[in-house]
């Protein structure tokens, strides 16, 4: 069983494209975790669509064994190296304070243990990040030499110091030609608060630097914090943090758990607190980094419990694990504290093309939410489309990806929705609370609504000076405003803006890269709501609303985007007997109208010569059936139609 003083729990966290997976690639072959001939580029990221789209969208852990090469310093296991704290009353509060410590050295063979979760750099993941800052005790904070510091650099270093974890600042890409080493470790060094000679440079390409770097991390890193009151792991209750899951069809919910106190053994009776369900360890191990079955999970460790249980919502990301039996009382056990509620600022209706597929998709959103926290949802019942889900997510990439993984995994065709964000609306009568509202076909009349409150963003971008002025005339276009602005090293700025997250979700990033030539980086988060000039946009087909097609927008936007939305429909609607009208409404008033034009049907074509009056006297017949259909017909739109214009995306 291994000393707990010898292990060291630790993530990457960095912007996206930094090289995160790959400097995990140079420490997998280092510590001969995965053989040189089994190696493939970003060997950590085991789904197709990381491999595809060249990111990483799901935390994986991964045990190392490291023994530190002979003429390195190895800190004293018995030696607790104190965690890096904040001063409050320094000008640097959000910096970490690096600190000389007093080492002691022993015997260079000791193996120690190395925990690493790899993370996601993409802001629409920065909850996976948050989950496995919770697990460990420190963090490597990796920046690229050609790019320097970045948005998402900002945010991910934020959440560490939160977490009061040991920060290890880290250059990466060294070997470029376009490589600034000197001018990025001035910039890390000035961000964490450190000496630039407490930064490490090196290069995952090649593996440069990268040894020295797991030496460091067991010189800086703390082990896990030792048992109270001279209690001994095996004496203490078993508390386990469950930071992520999912489900296998023959094991059930699988969950990947950092044992906090305790010991947890294959065999024993475990109960999860949040949910009030118990369940018998089937299966317990490490991730080596596929899953590796073994007899325990120590203090410190971190592993997986297979659990048998196959109701995906007993099993939450965050719950605390502890045990039945053995003289442990469930009231004796305090739960630890696990993590905020996550809340979704993206929203979107997904449908299944067959409606007979909706309890599969039912099923299957219930075991992508194991996986992935992030995601929620919600039955809705939309009429013409259907049963569906109405589901939240971080980010509309976020929502691709959830999206591909139900047709890809589960077999699902699906079509979704335009995204939305949350209004929340107040009514006239002062009685009434404020609701929000994810959907627009939820709001109530006009004439019951004070007014609507919108969400808003806080955006942080990375650029250089010279793109400034352009930044500022794109916050402006997205009704958003520039708060703050500093320098970071050299000409970079670190530039911080307000905007209405609508216009922050659907392609204020690919505008920035546009203007930015691709030198800018960004990342916002949720700050609140605030009332705008907001109007509820409904569309009528024959007289009748289609509550499926409403939307909340600026009301300066109303009359285009109803326009362009009847043109639509004109083209995807398919022709009746009779004229169908096609109408945008806004407050009760018509704003913009199309006519789709009567099916024509020579009702005389079976008549040859004769009296022209007989072909009269069916003209006038067809006419008053025409008016009559006017009047009392209905249009049933079909399916397809609105899965067809949500793909236009109009």
């Amino acid at each position: 069983m291994t000393d707990t003083r010898h292990i060291r729990n630790f993530v990457i966290i960095a912007h996206i494209d930094h090289g995160k997976s790959t400097l995990a690639d140079r420490m997998l072959e280092l510590t001969g975790t995965v053989e040189r001939r089994k190696m493939r580029a970003q060997f950590l990221d085991m789904n197709p669509l990381e491999r595809e789209k060249g990111i990483t969208i799901k935390m994986q852990p991964v045990r190392m064994i490291w023994r530190m090469p002979n003429h390195a310093e190895i800190p004293n296991p018995k030696s607790q190296i104190p965690n890096k704290s904040q001063d409050p009353n320094s000008e640097n509060s959000k910096r970490l304070e690096f600190g000389a410590c007093n080492l002691e050295f022993a015997d260079s063979k000791q193996e120690f243990v190395l925990n690493l979760i790899d993370t996601p750099g993409h802001a629409d993941f920065s909850y996976e990040v948050s989950r496995s800052l919770a697990a460990v005790e420190g963090a490597i904070l990796l920046v690229d030499a050609t790019q320097g510091v970045q948005a998402q650099t900002l945010a991910n270093l934020y959440l560490a110091q939160q977490e009061g974890l040991t920060i290890i600042p880290v250059v990466n890409k060294i070997d470029l030609p376009s490589s600034e080493k000197e001018k990025t470790i001035e910039e890390l060094s000035a961000l964490v608060g450190c000496s630039p000679n407490d930064v490490y440079a090196i290069s995952a390409k090649e593996g440069t630097g990268v040894e020295p770097l797991l030496s460091a991390i067991i010189e800086k890193v703390p082990p896990p914090k030792a048992a109270s009151d001279g209690a001994t792991p095996h004496d203490m209750p078993l508390r386990a943090l469950v930071f992520d899951s999912k489900y296998d069809p023959y094991l059930g919910v699988i969950a990947h758990v950092r044992i906090m106190d305790g010991t947890l053994q294959r065999g024993d009776r475990i109960y999860f607190m949040a949910t009030d369900t118990g369940a018998e360890a089937l299966e317990v191990g490490i991730f080596a980094p596929a899953r590796s079955p073994g007899e325990s999970l120590q203090k410190g460790e971190i592993g997986y419990v297979a659990t048998g249980i196959k109701e995906p919502e007993r099993v939450r990301v965050g719950d605390t694990i502890t045990t039945y039996g053995a003289g442990t009382k469930k009231q004796s056990v305090t739960a630890l504290p696990g993590y905020r509620e996550v809340a979704p600022v993206v929203f979107a209706s997904l449908f299944p093309e067959d409606q007979d597929d909706y309890e599969d998709m039912r099923d299957a959103l219930g075991k992508l939410r194991l996986e992935d926290a992030a995601f929620t949802f919600t039955p809705e019942d939309a009429g013409a489309l259907g049963r569906g889900f109405r589901a939240g997510f971080l980010g509309l990439l976020h929502m691709e990806i959830v999206a591909e993984r139900l047709r890809r995994e589960y077999g699902l065709e699906l079509a979704l929705s335009r995204p939305s964000v949350a209004f929340r609306v107040t009514w006239q009568d002062a009685d009434k609370e404020a609701v929000t509202i994810y959907s627009a076909s939820r709001l109530p009349p006009s004439n019951e609504i004070a007014h609507i409150a919108e969400p808003w963003a806080r955006v942080e971008m990375v650029l250089p000076s010279r793109f400034l002025g352009a930044v500022t005339s794109l916050v402006i276009g997205a009704q958003g405003v520039i708060t703050r602005a500093e320098t970071l090293a050299g000409d970079r700025l670190h530039v911080e803006a307000e905007a209405p997250l609508r216009e922050v979700i659907v392609d204020f990033y690919d505008r920035l890269k546009s203007i930015s030539q691709g030198f800018a980086s960004f990342s916002y988060t949720l700050i609140g709501y605030r009332a705008g000039d907001l109007v509820r946009l409904d569309i009528l087909v024959a007289g009748e609303e289609q509550a499926v097609l409403g939307e909340v927008m600026p009301s300066a936007r109303a009359y285009d985007v109803g326009r362009q939305r009847l043109a639509a429909l004109k083209e995807l609607l398919p022709k009746e007997l009779f004229a169908v009208a096609l109408q945008a409404s806004v407050d009760g008033r018509i704003i913009a109208r199309e006519t789709i034009p009567a099916l024509k049907k020579d009702v005389t074509s079976h008549m040859y010569g004769g009296d022209r009056t007989r072909k009269m006297k069916l003209w006038k017949k067809q006419q008053r059936g025409k008016k009559w259909l006017k009047e009392t017909g209905r249009v049933t739109i079909p399916p397809d139609v609105f899965f067809k214009l949500h793909r236009t995306n109009v």
